[in-house]
């Protein structure tokens, strides 16, 4: 008989946590939730209070099985999942599933898996907390209700199989009105002009407080310069005191992680929930900024070790977060004289950056000297101003500087020489720069999460799933445009002499960004015309906050769901039979010749253009718009060549190459095979050469996929994926042990090891999926 069984998520933290513990403990993993709600429509009796109902799914009955046998032949029962809202109700599904004997079972929960913490624990049991418990299987019901009831009304009312999610809708209202907001903003010039002068031999730049909106006004300024004799008017020193961010929530881990490393949000989470699971740093979902007192002691002893007395400032941080769930601590390391961890790149690079944002946070301030210039001349009123910054301690910087989004401006100062006021620096040269006014930047993911973080919309657990989801489900995309090229002008005057140069700048670039699509825009546009109270903003974070009071036992769940349920439900009810279809039609203009009318408009199949209606024999003609061009600014001459397509850009090995538009894309068919085109790539554009180099890479590729086949069965082979080697049966794919090398197995070897594992079903070929014609809509 086993004394303690231990149940965690996952079994990497099964394996930290067993090293803690003694002989008498086994520790299990549940592998995460271990029942949920039941499919379809029938998963909330809405009648009988909200009740749910639950199933323990296929692939989770063997491990409840063996959980249940190990329980059965156990003394104690140590539940151990995560401490926020989602472990609780994974404490709670075992404990109801595994039918267990509440004296015979223990509630634990810790911030670190550290010896230290988890005996504490194991010291500190307490019962499932029904409140959490409830929290979370509100958010899943609501969200569930409406999922299962606004879904619908889309397939109906806009295009079949799309979705909608109380979180996920308004994440995509705030990328479509960012595109809009930025489709609609005006750009405008003007010249700003900065000087470059020396005093006593040594340079420094000084900005003038005038801009002029045109370059003739820019040059006129510049001429009145000439000969000037310039002046220091006021000189002001003043110091200048930076306090290091606090230690990192979930939130701006995310944010900085995607600054500094380029990791996506859902990236962020993988890697830290790793380095959590090995013990590395503390719980990795938290809006709290708090530190334990034992961490302050660890980190100060860290800092005056490494750096002396003078740079350790003990900080006590406090959460500003309105609905910050539980208390947990900020992300820190669990050891902070461990200076490096993780087992591969991303994970030393991850734990590095929370190591260095933590200990920075018990750091001292840095303390600068700011000096700010005035400059004046005799020929014109305008002011220049030098600033220059002298770091005189630097404290937190030391090991750490917060990073910034590309379009927040920072502030910049360098040094300046000895100057003082009545002294006469010479104007080497003025230099008036044509600049443009920039519309609000699109959001990249973290970014995003900051913006739902900011609404109350959301808590640590939800964000990286909204994001991934709306992703996933195509109303959001990564932008893949490079930009295009601007010109701008540089006025420069240097003695008595003007010059004017012309150089070229690279702008609009959406390259990573979240950009709306066509049905991301007509979805998010019918649902605030028909579900106005889903769509607000303070709407669902007051939600947020429902749920907040209900993890608090200040709530009944289910009165809180009966509250948003039925006039929800009404609203659904009234959609479906009174709401016009939603097409996003915009009408471009008529077909030249024909006279017929041209339209751009969502289709079954994605975004099109439609030439001419439906009248007697005569049917409309359709062009699927391929991407970079949208139903909202493409213009009628756009659309119009798209009709050009399918176009022959030549024969390849005496047979034509077309190039069309499918459901999945541009792609190159070429005898009986289909080549799906870059994304750089211009289906109107492309010509022989290049339809020719897609056809042979596409061809060596495929080639090289295959690493062996097998006469025994045509459908076996070992084929190279983007993980590495594995098997293929049909539709079926198995993963190769480590060690072996795929070319010498033979057949009888090959199915030993698919014996040996379940099957994991594969996805369909891309030749497969390219293949796509356009249909009628």
């Amino acid at each position: 008989m086993t004394k303690n069984l231990v149940i965690v998520e996952s079994p990497a933290k099964a394996k930290t946590i067993e090293k803690f513990l003694g002989k008498d403990f086994t520790v299990k993993s549940c592998f995460g939730h271990i029942r949920d709600l039941i499919k379809g429509d029938q998963a909330i009796d809405v009648k009988a209070g909200y009740q749910p109902k639950y199933e323990v799914p296929a692939e989770k009955k063997a491990v409840v099985s063996e959980l249940k046998k190990l329980a059965k032949d156990s003394e104690i029962i140590w539940l151990a999942s995560d401490e926020d809202r989602e472990g609780e109700a994974i404490s709670w599904h075992l404990f109801e599933v595994l039918k267990l004997d509440k004296s015979k079972t223990r509630r634990i929960v810790f911030h670190e898996i550290t010896k230290p913490a988890i005996l504490k624990a194991i010291e500190n049991p307490r019962d499932i907390d029904e409140h959490l418990v409830d929290a979370q299987q509100a958010r899943r019901i609501l969200d569930r209700l409406v999922g299962f009831e606004l879904s619908p009304v889309l397939w109906k009312k806009v295009k079949p199989s799309l979705s909608a999610g109380r979180v996920q809708s308004v994440a995509v209202r705030l990328v479509v009105e960012r595109e809009r907001e930025i489709d609609s903003f005006e750009v405008s010039s003007s010249y700003k002009v900065v000087g470059t002068f020396v005093q006593d031999g040594k340079s420094f730049q000084a900005e003038a407080n005038s801009t002029f909106t045109t370059e003739e006004k820019a040059t006129e300024f510049l001429k009145t310069c000439v000969g000037a004799l310039y002046s220091v008017t006021g000189i002001e020193v003043k110091p200048v005191t930076k306090k290091p961010a606090p230690p990192f929530t979930t939130s701006t881990l995310q944010q900085e992680a995607s600054r500094k490393l380029g990791y996506s949000v859902s990236r962020t989470m993988s890697v830290a929930q790793k380095l959590y699971e090995n013990g590395h740093i503390t719980y990795m979902r938290t809006d709290s900024v708090n530190l334990s007192g034992l961490a302050l002691n660890a980190a100060k002893q860290e800092i005056v070790g490494q750096y002396g007395e003078s740079y350790s400032k003990v900080r006590n941080y406090t959460t500003k977060s309105a609905g910050a769930q539980e208390a947990h601590e900020a992300i820190r390391p669990t050891y902070f004289d461990r200076r490096t961890a993780g087992e591969d790149a991303s994970e030393e690079k991850l734990y590095d950056l929370i190591w260095k944002r933590a200990i920075a946070s018990q750091m001292s301030d840095a303390i600068a000297e700011r000096t700010i210039v005035k400059i004046k001349n005799d020929r014109n009123e305008t002011i220049f101003t030098a600033n220059g910054e002298v770091l005189k301690f630097d404290g937190f910087l030391k090991v750490y500087l917060e990073g910034h989004d590309d379009d927040e401006d920072e502030e910049t100062a360098g040094l300046l020489p000895p100057i003082k006021e009545g002294d006469h620096p010479n104007a080497e040269a003025l230099v008036a720069t044509q600049r443009f006014t920039r519309p609000p930047g699109r959001y990249t993911e973290a970014s995003l999460v900051r913006k739902l973080e900011e609404l109350g919309i959301g808590r640590p657990s939800t964000y990286a799933p909204t994001i991934s989801t709306i992703q996933k489900r195509g109303y959001v995309e990564k932008g893949t445009k490079e930009g295009e090229e601007r010109q701008y002008t540089v006025l420069t005057l240097k003695g008595s002499d003007i010059q004017k140069k012309i150089q070229k700048e690279n702008t609009g670039s959406d390259k990573g960004r979240l950009v709306p699509s066509d049905i991301g825009k007509i979805v998010t546009d019918f649902l605030i015309a028909h579900f106005d109270k889903i769509m607000d903003y303070r709407f669902t974070a007051n939600v947020e906050k429902e749920f907040d009071e209900i993890a608090s036992g200040l709530k009944e769940w289910n009165k809180m769901i009966d509250e948003f349920y039925h006039p929800f439900h009404k609203t659904v009810d009234n959609t479906l039979d009174s709401a016009d279809r939603a097409t996003g039609e915009r009408y471009l203009g008529d077909e030249p010749g024909s006279g017929k009318r041209v339209i751009a408009r969502m289709g079954r199949f994605g975004p099109m253009i439609q030439i001419g209606e439906a009248e007697g024999d005569e049917k409309p003609r359709f062009a699927s718009l391929p991407k970079g061009q949208s139903i909202e600014n493409i213009s009628l001459e756009e659309a119009l060549e798209l009709f050009r397509l399918p176009r022959v850009v030549g024969k390849f090995e005496d047979k034509d190459m077309k190039v069309a538009i499918g459901r999945f894309g541009p792609y190159v068919q070429h005898s009986g095979s289909f080549y799906s085109l870059a994304k750089t790539d211009d289906p109107l554009t492309i010509d022989t050469d290049r339809a020719i180099e897609i056809i042979l890479d596409k061809r060596k590729r495929d080639a090289e996929r295959i690493i062996k086949q097998f006469a025994e069965d045509e459908t076996l082979e070992i084929l190279n994926g983007r993980w590495g080697p594995y098997i293929s049966q049909g539709k079926n794919n198995f993963k190769l042990p480590k060690n072996v090398e795929p070319a010498t197995l033979t057949y009888n070897e090959v199915l030993d090891i698919i014996k040996n594992q379940p099957v994991k079903k594969g996805k369909a070929k891309p030749a497969a999926k390219a293949k796509a014609k356009v249909k009628k809509k």
